[in-house]
This record gives structure tokens, C-alpha cells and sequence, in this order.
């Protein structure tokens, strides 16, 4: 899909879009095991549980029985080679739901009860979850070592070394993101449509919605009959507070910067 662009507004660097979307953790999530490996490469495990630690390494928790398990023991050095897939949706209910997705090559190696319990631990300081109590009575867990990541969404396909990504930092509005768009859109129409007027012209009569919201910006998503668009509205300067994001927000009449660009990763 070809760009329309007036002026190409700053965005956060890969690493730190990589780092937010694992961060959130809370979009679809898969493993592909290598075909020559363990199964046939359109095969996807969805993990009873999974964790991205800020160094990029997974934490994936499955049945004690699954093949995938059964597959790390009998490879050469006890590690498989598998590709993590997670996806970032969209807060609000779009027909493109797809925001980004990161994917995560590596070795996966099942730990032992020692280091899955340690391990296990370590994921209940960050995100607790009752799952995490089922570890040595039924659910084993592994560690995917990553060798590489990919980024991609609206903003293009990034390919991140572990130590790039390990060093990024995810977006201060990580955390209230989802419920400030949620809110944005079941309440707050009227102000939807204010930014909706700086668009593009041709954009204008699609359907406009809440999109994202990072430190340089806000994102709209244009669902139109001829496709969908994601537009950026840049702040005039990073922003890392509440107060200092009402502020931009309150600025944003007479923002001179717009984007468009395509549905992230190649969707729809």
C-alpha cells in the first residue's frame, strides 16, 4: 500500500516499539517449531502461559506430556529451534485488529524443577498468575533463548539484535494505554472527530477510531471501502506524564504533522 504523506512525523524506535508490544503481553501468542525438528512448520503451539523478560528470552509453560516438551529432550543438547510469534491487537474492537507483531527466533530448552520453579517466581513479581502455581504438578516450563527478533507494524518490518531490544525501554503509557482509547472511543466521539478534521481529505468520510497512543503521538485508523489507514497525530515534543500528555493532546488542532501508512505487518 503506497504511503500518502505530507510530513513524516517521529516515531519511537523499533526497539522500543518491540519492547512495549512484549511488555503488554496480552495479544495472541504462538510457537512454530522448526519442521525438520519437531512438526511441520504451519504447526503453532499456543502455550498454557507465556512471559517475554525484558533481556528478550520467553518463558513458555505447557503440559509435562505435550509433544513440544517430549521434542526439546530427544533434540541434539536438549534445545530446539522454534520461532515465538505475538501479536498486538488493538484496544478497541476494529475489523483489523492487528496492530504489530513481534517474533522472537531462538533455542527452547525445557528447565528443570530447580530453575522452572526459580523461573516461575521470577514471573510472579512482574505478572502473577494462579497458572504459575502448576509448575512440578503438571506443567513444565521452557526457556526460548533469543537469537534474533523482528518488528512489524504500521511503521515497517525492523529486524533487532537481543542486546538492542534488552537495552530499549517500553512506552511510559504502556500501562493505561488500552483503557485511556477505550474510554476515548465510547465516550469522548466528540473529540474523535475534532482530530478527524486535520486528515488527509480523502480519508475524511471513512470511519475514524482510536488507534494507539504513544510518547510522540496519537493514532487513528481509518476504515474506509477502498481499505484501512492508520494516521499519526505527533505531540510537538515527546511526552512522558499525564499532565504532559493533556496538554499535547489539547495542542493537537494544530498539529502539522500527518502520516498515513498501511495495516501493520502485511494484514489485510
Amino acid at each position: 500500500m503506497t504511503d500518502t504523506q505530507i510530513r513524516r512525523p517521529p516515531v519511537p524506535q523499533p526497539a522500543e516499539r518491540a519492547k512495549t508490544i512484549a511488555a503488554r503481553g496480552s495479544g495472541p501468542a504462538t510457537l512454530m517449531p522448526s519442521a525438520e525438528r519437531a512438526a511441520p512448520a504451519d504447526q503453532r503451539v499456543v502455550p498454557v502461559l507465556r512471559h517475554v523478560h525484558a533481556s528478550g528470552s520467553v518463558s513458555v509453560l505447557l503440559p509435562d506430556e505435550h509433544p513440544l516438551v517430549h521434542a526439546t529432550m530427544r533434540a541434539s543438547g536438549g534445545e530446539l529451534g522454534v520461532m515465538f510469534e505475538l501479536t498486538d491487537l488493538a484496544p478497541v474492537e476494529l475489523r483489523e485488529p492487528v496492530r504489530g507483531l513481534l517474533w522472537i527466533t531462538g533455542w527452547l530448552r525445557r528447565l528443570d524443577e530447580r530453575a522452572a520453579r526459580a523461573r516461575a517466581v521470577s514471573i510472579a513479581d512482574t505478572r502473577p498468575d494462579s497458572r504459575l502455581l502448576d509448575v512440578g504438578y503438571g506443567l513444565s516450563v521452557l526457556r526460548l533463548t533469543p537469537a534474533s527478533l523482528v518488528l512489524a507494524d504500521a511503521d515497517g518490518t525492523h529486524s533487532l539484535r537481543p542486546h538492542v531490544f534488552s537495552a530499549a525501554a517500553p512506552d511510559p503509557f504502556l500501562d493505561y494505554e488500552a483503557g485511556w482509547l477505550r474510554h476515548l472511543e465510547s465516550t469522548h466521539t466528540d473529540v474523535v472527530e475534532q482530530l478527524a478534521r486535520h486528515l488527509p481529505a480523502e480519508l475524511r468520510h471513512g470511519r475514524i477510531r482510536p488507534l494507539g497512543l504513544d510518547r510522540f503521538g496519537f493514532r487513528l485508523r481509518v476504515e474506509a471501502e477502498v481499505g484501512d489507514h492508520d494516521v499519526r497525530l505527533a505531540f510537538s515534543k515527546p511526552v512522558e506524564t499525564p499532565p504532559q500528555l493533556a496538554m499535547e493532546l489539547r495542542k493537537l488542532a494544530g498539529c502539522p504533522f500527518l502520516a498515513t501508512a498501511g495495516k501493520p505487518g502485511g494484514h489485510g
